[in-house]
This record gives C-alpha cells, structure tokens and sequence, in this order.
C-alpha cells in the first residue's frame, strides 16, 4: 500500500538526503539520497534502498556484496527535508572495507589528519566485478546530467544537441567499424569498437530517457523464445 509522503519535502530533483545510523550506537554509517519510490521501497520490504545520482536508478544497499541493512526506523527533521535511517548493519557500510563511511578524520590545518577505524572486508574480494557491470549505469547518469545541463566542450553534449540526424550518422559510422574490425579478427579492435558503438546507443537511450534496465529487461524477456518466432511476432504487430 502506497505510503502518504506529502509532508516530506524533496528537492527539485525528486530527491532528499537520507542518514543513515547504527541503530543500536551512535555511529553514523553513510549519506545518500532517496526518491519516493525509494522510500517505498524501503518501507515494504525492511531494507534500506536508494536513488544513484550517477547511476540514475533505485538500487538495494547491499545488492553486491550481501551488507543489507535492516531498517529499524525511519525520522524526518523539522523542515521535513532530511531523513534519518537507523539499521541494523550487516558487516560493513562503506564500499572500502570500514563500518562507516565516516573515517577520515580532518586536522586543524583542513587537511586529513588520520583515518580510523578497522576494514572489515576486502572490497577487491567482496565486489569483484560489480563495480565493472556498473558502468553503463554510470554512463547513462553523465548522459542524463549532460541532457539537463549541456557543456560547450562536451561531446556528448554535442551529439545530444544534434538530435536523431547526428546521432543516427555516428551509430551508422560506428557499426561499420565494428564490423570491419570483426572482420579483421582483431581482438583489441573488437573491443574498443564495440565500446564506441555502446556509448552512441546509450546516448541515444539518454536522448529519448529510455533507462537501459528497459532494454535489459526486454532482452531478459525473449528468453525461452524463439529469437526467429519473436521477430515474426514483431512483423506481425507492424
């Protein structure tokens, strides 16, 4: 059942900041934001989840490496602007390896003075390639933050200011490289042509705020199928 949130105040983003604290001591773990979605999220199932500025999607504290934290309860401040999240953490909050994300201590000059604070988990061990299978999430965030706020020294920019006409040119350039580096069975090629011609079609995903985990679970869709009884099933309905 979906929960009245009128009284909590979000940014112009659909944001707002979310604390997150030991339930049981003191210890604040980590800092992120929250969109009402996250927050209902949250709520219905116990554990704590979060809107990705970078990523530009929900996402489960703990979905990689296992640390959930377990929601005891939820306040709100005064200006009903900030949430405070108190858990149950299990293991470890901060993606180095320490309880809290807050270990760096800042010395009287303002630099780093000393960090504190035991690591838990190797990150390396823990994360293995999650971080890598997150790129095209975060690569989507720059896309969507360059479609809001265009830069002149931007090519991404560039490509999304042209529309469909330069787009479509470079998508076109870029898969016959692709292929011709195929052709060529070059490895290395392969792989830097492929990465050029990912990046264009998720520009384009930017460019018309189709959010890749769409296309992901459209693929995730066909699976089962027949790919020639699906693209009959297309034909059909054009």
């Amino acid at each position: 059942m979906p929960v009245d949130l009128s009284e909590l105040k979000f940014g112009s983003d659909g944001l707002i900041p979310a604390i997150v604290q030991d339930h049981s001591g003191s210890d604040v773990l980590m800092m992120a934001y929250m969109n009402d979605k996250a927050i209902q999220l949250t709520l219905e199932t116990g554990f704590t989840h979060f809107f990705s500025r970078s990523r530009q999607k929900i996402w489960k504290k703990g979905e990689s490496s296992g640390h959930v934290q377990s929601v005891k309860e939820i306040l709100y401040d005064c200006d009903a602007d900030t949430l405070l999240v108190k858990v149950d953490q299990k293991v470890a909050a901060c993606h180095t390896g320490r309880y809290s994300c807050f270990y760096r201590v800042l010395g009287a000059a303002g630099a780093r003075d000393r960090e504190r604070g035991e690591v838990l988990f190797d990150p390396e061990d823990v994360y293995k390639g999650a971080r890598t299978k997150e790129i095209l999430d975060r690569l989507y965030g720059v896309i969507i933050d360059r479609k809001a706020t265009p830069r002149d020294n931007s090519y991404t920019s560039q490509l999304l200011v042209g529309g469909t006409e330069v787009m479509g040119k470079k998508i076109l350039e870029e898969g016959f490289e692709f292929i011709t580096a195929a052709e060529s069975n070059k490895r290395e090629s392969v792989i830097k042509e492929a990465a050029d011609l990912l990046y264009h079609i998720w520009v384009v995903l930017g460019w018309t705020s189709v959010n890749p985990d769409e296309v992901l679970n459209e693929l995730a869709s066909r699976f089962g199928r027949s790919g020639l009884e699906e693209k009959a099933s297309r034909d059909e309905g054009s």
